[in-house]
């Protein structure tokens, strides 16, 4: 209960505090555009756009975001302001029709958006400019005086940042660091009571109680997963606060860096004791090695409180006698065990070294690059120039998204002005604002994008005909209306997308004056927005036609093809941990894209196609998630072992090629059902698969294949003895191996220990990543019963049909 309180208080604190700077942002835009000096109000002549600007920076934003979009609304004020003060001078406002304003509205949005670096935020800010320069002059025609035209649409957008600044500056600065700070400390609270509680389970003494402590650990890690995420998203936002807050210097060491690393070894204990609940207690501790066990907890907690305060990397200390304990507690394991309930303890404590070096800071090997994730690309516009952005060479995938928002925002503002041409801009304003970085789900999207717009437009008709003669009250009508479209951003239901809208449609009503009834524009602008939508869903449709299911079946596919190139770059005898991490970063995109696609294809109407199976594709996502896991700690182990190999000696180059014969088993057991996977899920369907065979006329017998093509399939149909029998050869050779290696002092003792660490995760690694990918298997067998409910699936027989038909 006290959990769900502070939940619940914390949602409310952030939503409030969100609420509270969106309005005074806008407050400070309606003083100023209501009750300001005539000189500055006659500058500020499109206050609608002004709201428009404060709403997409000053959302959930920072002080280290609004100065940024100081940046950004000064690139796109550039980018597209510029153009159209030529455009003007030279055509004219006199000569312009609706069908040259979208013309040269489309042309305009297409410069825009094609650079790939150009902030999203500031394609946005450029696209409202662009609608608003042409449109209005084309409405106003011989009386636009194009040079102060232009200049009264940066300055209304001047405005708008100018009050996002104040408002993340009063009463109190919201800065970046301070949150990512406060984030980092509830991180590390979150690693440490993880970690004691992942402890207690690995201790305890019965089965029972180790439950309890893994199903508390994993309420936690939901809760860290969102606090590495809040980090995530500061961290780009602090970049923009040193340049003018360096007195402040100390704040902005980023403790949240190294806290994201001790994330994977804490998934990876988790995963051990999944694995060996049935087994508790374990029989691999005794006294020395529990007591160990715990001076390493302690060590670790110690280490992640310095790394709390902010303590460079250099700094950090370990207690000596914690130090020692731990050196001793490891070397007491001197051999591999073969009995296989003992391998997710042997790997539970390779999670714990691991753990305890990346707490530290000490690379896993001395060969080892910094960071184990894909750096991350600066999109900022500091390093990014106009030149910079369209250097690059031109391609399709960066031609058709700009070509979509150039159809789709002409043809916006052109059926908008045959509309009304009095309130043409709101269609093509709509699209402007609602630029997306990336593919989305275009019904979805529209339709809460619709439903914001008409709640947040009747709020606001609703508040001016309550407070019809006092015009500050009606703005202060307002206040509420901004908390509630912060839970809305927030909510499933309508998200950015649609609390956005919901805010826009009331602000432009309530925030302004002398634009007529509020009724007769209410309905105007649902018209607009609606033209504006409609046109959007159809340039999708045209250019865009494959299903988000098609895109996810491809892209399930390809997944299982990088897969498949992962399973072949294990190898004890070849040095191939930087392929295999490779491959590793490669499959975890390659996941993310599939999340992505999955997400879309849940929510995208079914019309006449079969509904999208999204559990069963939920459900692979996260065996293909643990093998992405399952692979990273192989790469370390494998690293490990490259590097002591040297000092083995005699022992190692005698077994390894025993080793790497085991490895190659299990990597042709798990990679030939992957390849079956692939081939599979290439299928556009059965149907198709048949009628190819027939009108090519081949025979499909099941006993007619040869030997080879039989034995790639038959791996669906092992059982757990044929695995169990692979990994017990495995464990005697790695056995035979380390026994074979005498330790005479302490440091050769620490190496042998480390050594039967990695070997017995190896193996931990390996035969779980059969069981994973015979779980895929069951996940495939699913998504095909879905698509052909009549049909008995056969993944043999269907894989023997595929080879007679490409073979």
């Amino acid at each position: 209960m006290s959990a769900t309180t502070d939940r619940a208080r914390a949602v409310w604190l952030r939503c409030l505090a969100s609420g509270f700077r969106t309005a005074l942002a806008c407050t400070i835009v309606g003083c100023t555009t209501l009750y300001g000096p005539a000189s500055i109000r006659h500058h500020i002549a499109f206050p609608a756009f002004s709201y428009v600007t404060v709403i997409l920076i000053v959302t959930d934003a920072t002080l280290g975001d609004a100065l940024h979009g100081c940046w950004l609304a000064l690139y796109a004020t550039v980018q597209s302001v510029g153009p159209a003060l030529l455009s003007l001078w030279l055509i004219g406002p006199a000569m312009l029709t609706s069908g040259t304003v979208s013309l040269a509205v489309a042309l305009g949005a297409f410069v825009v958006v094609f650079p790939e670096r150009t902030h999203l935020v500031a394609k946005r800010i450029a696209l409202g400019q662009i609608v608003i320069v042409y449109v209005i002059a084309f409405i106003n025609g011989v009386h636009t005086e194009a040079i102060m035209h232009t200049l009264h649409v940066a300055a209304s957008t001047a405005i708008g940042v100018l009050a996002c600044v104040l408002a993340l500056l009063l009463p109190y600065p919201r800065l970046a660091c301070w949150e990512l700070k406060l984030n980092s400390e509830r991180l590390a609270e979150n690693v440490s009571e993880r970690l004691n509680l992942y402890v207690k389970a690995f201790c305890a003494e019965d089965n029972a109680l180790a439950l309890t402590y893994i199903s508390q650990a994993k309420t936690l890690a939901v809760a860290g997963a969102k606090l590495l995420q809040s980090i995530k998203r500061y961290q780009e936002s602090v970049k923009w606060e040193r340049l003018p807050l360096r007195f402040l210097r100390n704040l902005y060491l980023n403790p949240g860096e190294r806290l994201q690393e001790l994330e994977i070894p804490l998934r990876g204990m988790e995963m051990a004791l999944t694995s060996c609940t049935t087994s508790l207690p374990v029989r691999i501790l005794d006294g020395e090695n529990k007591h160990g066990l715990v001076q390493l907890v302690e060590n670790v907690s110690h280490t992640q409180k310095q790394i709390k305060n902010c303590l460079p990397r250099d700094s950090l200390t370990v207690p000596e006698s914690n130090a020692d304990n731990i050196v001793e507690s490891h070397q007491t394991l001197q051999t591999i065990s073969t009995r296989h309930q003992d391998l997710p303890s042997f790997f539970f404590l390779f999670c714990m070294k691991l753990l305890h070096c990346k707490s530290l800071g000490k690379p896993i090997t001395p060969t080892q690059q910094k960071g184990s994730s894909t750096p991350c690309k600066q999109n900022g516009f500091l390093k990014s120039t106009w030149m910079s952005n369209w250097s690059t060479s031109v391609s399709s995938k960066r031609l058709m998204p700009a070509f979509k928002c150039s159809l789709s925002l002409g043809l916006a503002v052109l059926f908008g002005l045959i509309y009304s041409k009095k309130d043409g801009s709101w269609s093509g304003l709509t699209v402007a604002i609602s630029l997306a970085a990336a593919r989305e789900a275009t019904f979805k999207v529209a339709n809460v994008k619709a439903q914001g717009t008409v709640l947040g437009t009747v709020y606001g008709v609703f508040g001016c005909f309550v407070f019809e003669r006092y015009l500050s009250i009606r703005f202060i009508s307002l206040l509420p209306w901004f908390v509630v479209t912060s839970f809305l951003r927030h909510s499933k239901t309508y998200g950015q997308a649609g609390g956005i809208s919901a805010v826009i449609g009331a602000v432009l009503v309530l925030g302004r004056k002398n634009f007529g009834p509020p009724s007769e524009f209410a309905i105007a602008r649902i018209v607009e927005t609606f033209i504006g939508l409609s046109c959007s869903i159809m340039v999708d449709l045209l250019l865009q036609p494959t299903r988000a299911s098609s895109l996810a079946k491809a892209q399930l596919s390809k997944c299982f093809e990088t897969l498949s190139a992962c399973i072949g770059s294990i190898s004890l005898v070849a040095n191939n941990k930087t392929n295999l991490l490779e491959n590793q970063r490669r499959l975890k995109l390659d996941i993310s894209e599939l999340g992505k696609f999955t997400g879309e294809a849940e929510v995208e109407p079914d019309f006449w196609f079969l509904p999208f199976p999204s559990p069963c594709y939920f459900k692979l996502m996260g065996s293909l998630s643990r093998l992405v896991d399952l692979l990273l700690f192989s790469a370390d182990a494998v690293g490990l072992l490259e590097h002591e190999s040297q000092k083995l000696g005699a022992s190692w180059k005698e077994y390894v090629t025993k080793l790497d014969g085991d490895l190659e088993i299990f990597k042709e057991m798990a990679g030939s059902l992957v390849k079956c996977f692939e081939d599979v899920t290439m299928l556009l369907s059965l149907e198709f698969l048949e009628k190819e065979l027939e009108n090519k006329n081949i025979s499909h017998d099941l006993e007619m294949g040869n030997s080879s093509n039989r034995n790639i399939f038959k791996v669906s149909g092992l059982d757990e003895d044929k695995i169990d029998s692979v990994t017990s050869s495995y464990l005697q050779h790695s056995k035979e191996m380390v026994d074979k290696f005498h330790a005479a002092d302490e440091g050769e003792r620490e190496l042998k220990s480390q050594v039967v660490l990695c070997l017995s995760a190896l193996a931990f690694c390996m035969s779980n990543l059969i069981k994973e990918t015979k779980e895929i298997e069951k996940g495939i067998i699913e998504v095909l019963q879905w698509e052909n409910p009549s049909k008995h699936i056969n993944l043999y027989e269907i894989s023997c049909k595929i080879r007679a038909l490409y073979n």
